[in-house]
């Protein structure tokens, strides 16, 4: 279990406070409350100077709610542990240097919080405790939504704006009267208003005011503000009111101090009031009868949140009838007749505006969704991941259904989370709000970045782009990795060099064969290598006389070098051993093409009749799909493919990336580029000799007693043998340890040989 020291930590530093970490009260001695009030106090004053103070807050709302709390529920187990500088009674900082103080004639108060539907009914049912009123007696309230922005107090004397203050600590504020005026819906003066009067809510700054703001600051190369929150109490706080009135704010008002008459006998008719006197007041504001009408006006506004263009964080409740308000006063911070009832503060809803598909640098295709800017969790989103593929169309990979089948749509209203700093997601979608023209997101089967064909293997939930080296969004990973110690190898050209060259607008690299013509396009340059920084006439030598070295290069390297999904130092090595030559290895690539493409029919019909099975609620039938995918395949393709996926070592996820890699038009033309200007050694067969297995196809399967698989194979290909994976028409022996299964029950359908290990020894002669 976490202390209680640790999640306050956690919650200062910017990490997730789970409150069940915190030991009961309880169980704790009086030191140990007391040592944990007093941490809390120090976390809770200076998350207060960062918030309020600062405008640079520290933890978020979710964290700083969680530290009230346990602060509170320490309180009211250790009564006589209550610290006199407690959180409990303290509302916002004290204000800051560099302005002028202000002290309200009404001190300004702070709200207490409900998170949940619980707490609202609790709230209306401890208003009725404490008036002494029945639970049917008829209650009304107003329900307004709580902006997120900067507590603001105007005092009206005479109808003229006489001075503007901030909340501070409540009792005192900052003179912010000349900031104030250069809001546009702040009146300077009024008509019809009483004599004193002091109007209060919220300056905020609207989503696209603030978005037009960052970008100015951005260019500017000055701070950008994380939400518009910040944005506007950073505003407002300008010692310089010329910048206040250079930065868009406005001005909600919802509230008020001191009155030298009522303005209404009722909190909505004070509210019309103040409208009529020329303030923006919010028109959301409701007037509810139950509790029941108070939590669903919360849940329109919720739904509603990212399409009001200004950010807010919950709902207020507040008793209508201000001759209740003034029976039922005050607390020490809050008043008994009005609470927030906060939204998560990890969730938001918003609008799916589009969906974009971004490529890796290993090819991957991951789908972002574009939303209407919201703020979740103190942050400004407008980005989410949507994970691939099968996420958006309401399955997991294995076709079991997420989110209840629903699939995402662009235009959908859709629930986006945050959990501490990770990537924005989303969680659902409400179908009762989906647009009548939305249509299931077509996931592309193309590269948008090089067009290239992008696949999805089978147990791959991620469809990628086969471009490889023509790629722009993988081209310099491809380079760096082709020219790798075990690569091409080439002395001076390192990562760095394959950076420098591919961003050069003279003299690029963008594709391997570039590195072999640099030198004679670097002669008919007018600044040559030599004369750039950070190179002369020996290093630029070097360099060219390293590229030559590596024009004569071996089958294995080439391959490994190209970069090419799952073809490790292994498994090009076992190519190069297998085919000998560059022709005879792109001969039977080529060969095997329609049925690498069956091969991919047959996984993609596999995945959606699991799918439609689920759905059905049936067992899937997968041979059925699988041998439909396969119907019309040429037998010398099918040939070719067995022969492919028959290497040892290879297998079906090998033979199809090489088959797609080779069947792109613009990839397989820069690699025959690249091969016209290399001189590719052929790795040469196991050597000839008068052993019974020489130039013949030999596979192992079950279990070997008397050496490894590994020990097996190499002694074969000494031998002269061909060792293959998997058993086909071209295998002239099986070697069948105990607990051999299919490759022995083919190999027999075949009329192939089979022998166990001891016949195999006795006869390569190791008997």
């Amino acid at each position: 279990m976490a202390s209680s020291e640790n999640a306050g930590e956690a919650a200062l530093h910017g990490g997730g406070v789970d409150e069940s970490g915190w030991a009961d009260p309880a169980t704790l001695s009086p030191e140990e409350a007391s040592q944990e009030l007093s941490r809390l106090a120090a976390a809770l004053e200076q998350a207060n100077i960062a918030y309020h103070t600062d405008d640079a807050p520290v933890i978020s709302d979710a964290q700083y709610d969680a530290l009230r709390r346990r602060n509170a529920a320490l309180e009211e187990a250790f009564p006589a542990l209550k610290r006199e500088d407690s959180a409990s009674d303290k509302v916002g900082a004290p204000a800051a240097d560099g302005f002028g103080k202000i002290i309200h004639a009404q001190r300004m108060m702070s709200l207490a919080n409900a998170f949940s539907d619980a707490d609202v009914t609790e709230f209306d049912a401890g208003i009725r405790r404490y008036l002494g009123l029945p639970d049917d007696a008829p209650l009304f309230y107003t329900a307004e939504p709580k902006i997120d922005g900067l507590s603001l107090s105007l005092r009206y004397e005479g109808g003229v704006l006489v001075q503007a203050a901030t909340r501070g600590d409540g009792a005192v504020g900052e003179n912010v009267t000349a900031n104030a005026k250069t809001i546009a819906s702040i009146p300077h003066k009024l008509s019809g208003a009483p004599d004193i009067l002091e109007v209060r809510g919220e300056v905020y700054m609207r989503h696209d005011d603030f978005a037009a703001l960052n970008a100015r600051q951005e260019q500017a190369g000055a701070k950008v503000f994380a939400n518009p929150r910040n944005a506007a109490a950073g505003s407002l706080r300008q010692l310089d009111p010329g910048i206040t009135a250079a930065r868009t704010l406005h001005f909600f008002a919802y509230a008020w101090g001191e009155l030298s008459a009522p303005l209404a006998d009722t909190q909505s008719g004070a509210i019309k009031r103040l409208g009529a006197l020329g303030f923006d007041v919010n028109p959301l504001t409701q007037i509810c009868d139950s509790t029941a009408q108070m939590i669903a006006h919360y849940n329109r506004i919720a739904a509603d949140r990212a399409s009001l263009g200004y950010d807010i964080d919950g709902v207020v409740y507040k008793l209508d009838d201000l001759a209740l308000q003034r029976r039922l006063g005050f607390r020490s911070t809050t008043p008994r007749w009005a609470i927030a009832h906060k939204f998560p503060a990890e969730l938001a809803w918003t609008q799916l505006d589009g969906i974009d598909i971004q490529v890796g640098r290993t090819g991957a295709l991951s789908p972002v969704a574009r939303l209407a800017p919201v703020t979740v969790g103190g942050v400004v989103v407008s980005n989410a991941t949507l994970h691939n593929e099968d996420y958006i169309a309401g399955r997991a990979s294995d076709g079991s259904l997420i989110r209840g089948g629903r699939d995402i749509r662009i235009g959908d209203w859709v629930e986006v989370y945050r959990a501490g700093d990770v990537i924005p997601k989303i969680r659902d979608v409400d179908l009762a709000r989906r647009p009548s023209n939305a249509v299931p997101f077509d996931f592309p089967v193309t590269c948008p970045e090089c067009g290239s064909d992008a696949v999805r293997e089978d147990g791959d939930s991620v469809r990628r782009c086969t471009g490889g080296l023509i790629c722009p969004a993988q081209a310099v990973e491809k380079l760096r990795h082709f020219v790798g110690r075990a690569a091409f190898d080439i002395e001076g050209l390192g990562a760095k060099q394959v950076e420098y060259f591919f961003a050069d607008a003279s003299l690029p690299i963008r594709e391997p064969a570039d590195i072999f013509n640099l030198q004679a396009r670097d002669r008919a340059q007018l600044t040559k290598l030599a004369n750039r920084d950070g190179f002369g006439d020996t290093s630029a030598r070097n360099l060219f006389q390293a590229i030559e070295d590596k024009r004569e290069i071996p089958l294995n390297r080439l391959i490994f070098a190209l970069g090419i999904r799952h073809v490790g130092e292994v498994a090009a090595a076992d190519l190069a051993r297998h085919f000998s030559t560059w022709d005879a290895l792109v001969a039977s690539i080529d060969a095997a093409r329609p049925a690498a493409r069956a091969h991919l029919d047959a996984d993609a019909a596999e995945v959606a009749e699991r799918a439609a099975a689920a759905d059905a609620g049936r067992r899937a039938r997968i041979k059925p799909v699988r041998d439909a995918a396969w119907q019309g395949v040429d037998p010398a393709a099918q040939a070719a493919w067995d022969a492919l996926v028959g290497i040892e070592g290879i297998g079906a996820s090998v033979a199809v990336s090489l088959v797609t890699t080779f069947q792109q038009e613009a990839e397989r033309a820069s690699i025959d580029r690249l091969v016209a200007q290399l001189q590719v050694q052929a790795v040469a067969a196991p050597p000839a000799s008068d052993s019974p297995v020489a130039g013949k196809t030999v596979v192992f399967t079950g279990t070997l007693e008397k050496m490894t698989r590994a020990e097996a194979k190499a002694r074969a290909e000494a031998l002269g043998a061909k060792v293959a994976g998997s058993v086909s028409a071209k295998t002239d022996l099986l070697v069948a340890g105990p607990g051999a299964g299919s490759k022995a029950t083919k190999a027999a359908d075949l009329g192939i040989k089979v022998i166990d290990e001891d016949d195999w020894l006795s006869l390569i002669g190791d008997a």
